[in-house]
């Protein structure tokens, strides 16, 4: 008797440890940060582009981003600039990034890390 091959669409990739996400979150930050907006020498990480990043436990990854203004030059380019820097992350599943200008960028959402790069204290 020949046993029936079983779909394996049915079967679900095992959560994340807690150790796991950590370590698989900080490579996505450390990726991110390798992305520059052209027109200021701050990562988009620090500077608060970023508002989300979800991760599915067969690490597929959303990524919700804005720009500092709508009208950006890069508004074209930037989320393929994203995508491309968390592809190189090995072991990362489909990477989807979108933009969105709701609520707006505003200096309040920078790190003090960017606002000191900026001198704006």
């Amino acid at each position: 008797m020949n046993a029936e091959p079983r779909m394996m669409a049915d079967v679900q990739a095992p959560a994340l440890s807690a150790e796991e996400l950590e370590d698989f979150t900080n490579k996505l930050v450390k990726a991110l940060k390798t992305v520059y907006d052209p027109e200021i020498p701050v990562d988009i990480y620090e500077l608060g582009l970023i508002y989300k990043v979800d991760v599915a436990d067969n690490k597929d990854v959303a990524v919700d981003m804005t720009l500092t203004a709508p009208g950006c030059p890069v508004a074209g380019e930037m989320p393929e600039m994203v995508k491309s820097a968390l592809e190189g992350i090995e072991g990362i599943g489909t990477v989807t990034v979108n933009m969105t200008f709701d609520p707006p960028w505003t200096p309040e959402r920078m790190s003090e890390e960017a606002k000191l790069e900026l001198n704006m204290f």
